[in-house]
């Protein structure tokens, strides 16, 4: 019988008694968990709990958060073959790639622990205005209050991670809502910080969907902030009902890498392989546009199938599994029905689309238009289509032709057309000689257009969870 999990709500642990929700593993179907389902009772309780553990967080000094997040990423690093598995287990992705997510978690903690005895304020030069002559002033940040943090299913432990160790860093208070497919990695979590020294009612986990638990949070003025990733339509909805909170929204993509003539074509199917496919592409930064100069553009693809070909899916506990399952039976579906309709309007199929299981092996396409769904929506599965382009200021207009910009890869050896990408893509980030998937815990993260509001990254996202206090001084 499966293992009937609790939840941590201020400082204590419970809800294994009441009707929960069955935790599947999306390889194989087996229910690996279950975990309790908040009640709107449940969720104002974890509230108030939070408002509770906000007064203690904001009294508590920066050396004392930063000891808590170190000994988190220390016992991170401590448990992460447990963590490892339980991502496998709940998310099906590959244990390499799951056990790598361990380890960014804990650096993800580490970065908070030293942004927490970091973070300040400045002065203000006063004398800059003959009105305020002779006055000092300086502005301090300080903890925004209560935040509500919708997780999604894809990274459930460092995506998590990025959400709470900000929070806590900056002296806030959390409410954490994680995807009902992978609350486990949020549970584990919580059971590392209460052993790390976490204060009772700083970090409280409601389980349940976002029709009620995610509705409750958004729309609660208890609440100073609500930070979301998922989709935009669900970003959408967060906006218009949140108030006047202050929001987070990391979205969509439809992610693009150039490769230009005088990129290094080999190095870039390497990334590609890997920035296209892992986690069967449910990643934000999943690699799904990719654009070749026409020259190389025969090299590229007869390389990039064969080393696609050679990727094995499977069992995501496999230690030499590189794909495993999509999340839901409905995703792969959906992602199949998106490949047919790409072939049926002229679109070749180079390599995969298979259904193996609850896997879809990796899928290359050619001869896509940009009406396309697999082109121009977040195709979120391992499908990515390439494209030949002839001018470097073609590949840059098809590039940006997207309601998305989060970020973008650009291969090339040349200083010049790589700040020209960097000046006309209208993304969150450009990442030249390398995939646009590729995303290290302290640097900012996050989209224009479509793709989002605010940013990620620990030191950037407690700019977002302070609020500044402006301190003037006549004397």
């Amino acid at each position: 019988m499966a293992k009937r999990y609790k939840v941590l709500v201020g400082g204590e642990w419970t809800g294994d008694d009441r009707p929960g929700i069955e935790v599947v593993n999306p390889y194989d179907d087996s229910v690996i968990g279950i975990v309790p389902e908040a009640t709107n009772e449940d969720v104002d309780h974890a509230i108030r709990a939070a408002q509770a553990g906000f007064a203690e967080m904001a009294a508590l000094p920066a050396y004392r958060r930063s000891d808590i997040l170190e000994r988190t990423s220390e016992l991170i690093k401590r448990d992460r073959e447990e963590i490892a598995e339980i991502i496998a287990r709940e998310a099906g992705k590959s244990w390499k790639f799951a056990l790598a997510e361990a380890d960014r978690s804990a650096e993800t903690f580490r970065f908070a622990s030293l942004e927490a005895r970091n973070a300040h304020g400045e002065l203000v030069p006063m004398d800059a205005s003959p009105v305020s002559a002779g006055r000092f002033g300086f502005y301090l940040r300080t903890p925004i209050g209560v935040i509500g943090a919708i997780a999604p299913f894809n990274f459930p432990l460092n995506l998590v991670a990025h959400k709470v160790a900000p929070a806590i860093a900056a002296g806030n208070a959390i409410v954490l809502k994680p995807a009902t497919k992978t609350p486990l990695s949020s549970i584990k979590l919580a059971e590392l910080m209460a052993e790390a020294g976490l204060p009772a009612g700083a970090l409280n986990l409601v389980i349940g969907s976002g029709r009620t638990v995610g509705n409750r949070l958004v729309e609660d003025d208890r609440l100073a902030m609500v930070t979301f990733t998922g989709s935009p339509p669900v970003g959408v909805q967060i906006k218009e009902r949140s108030g006047l909170k202050r929001i987070t929204l990391e979205l969509g993509s439809n992610s693009p890498t150039i490769i230009e003539d005088d990129g290094d074509v080999d190095a870039a199917v390497a990334r590609c392989v890997v920035g296209s496919f892992a986690n069967s592409g449910q990643v934000c930064i999943s690699v799904q546009r990719i654009f070749v100069h026409q020259r190389r553009y025969r090299e590229f693809v007869d390389k990039f199938v064969a080393a696609t070909q050679k990727l094995k899916v499977g069992d995501p506990m496999d230690r030499d599994c590189d794909i495993g399952p999509m999340i839901s039976r409905e995703e792969l579906q959906r992602a199949v029905e998106w490949l047919g309709e790409a072939t049926s309007l002229g679109a070749r199929l180079e390599t995969g689309g298979t259904v193996v299981g609850n896997c879809l092996t990796p899928a290359i396409l050619s001869g896509v238009t940009p009406d396309m769904k697999v082109v121009c929506s977040e195709v979120f599965a391992p499908i990515v289509s390439v494209v030949p382009y002839e001018t470097f200021d073609q590949a840059l207009d098809m590039a940006d032709d997207s309601i998305y910009g989060l970020q973008a890869g650009v291969y090339t050896s040349d200083i010049n057309k790589a700040f020209k990408a960097i000046r006309r893509l209208d993304v969150g980030g450009v990442i030249i000689n390398d995939i646009p998937t590729f995303r290290v815990d302290h640097m900012p993260y996050g989209g224009n257009k479509q793709s989002g509001l605010g940013r990620e990254g620990i030191r950037y996202a407690m700019e977002e969870m302070t609020n500044i206090k402006f301190v003037c001084l006549n004397l």
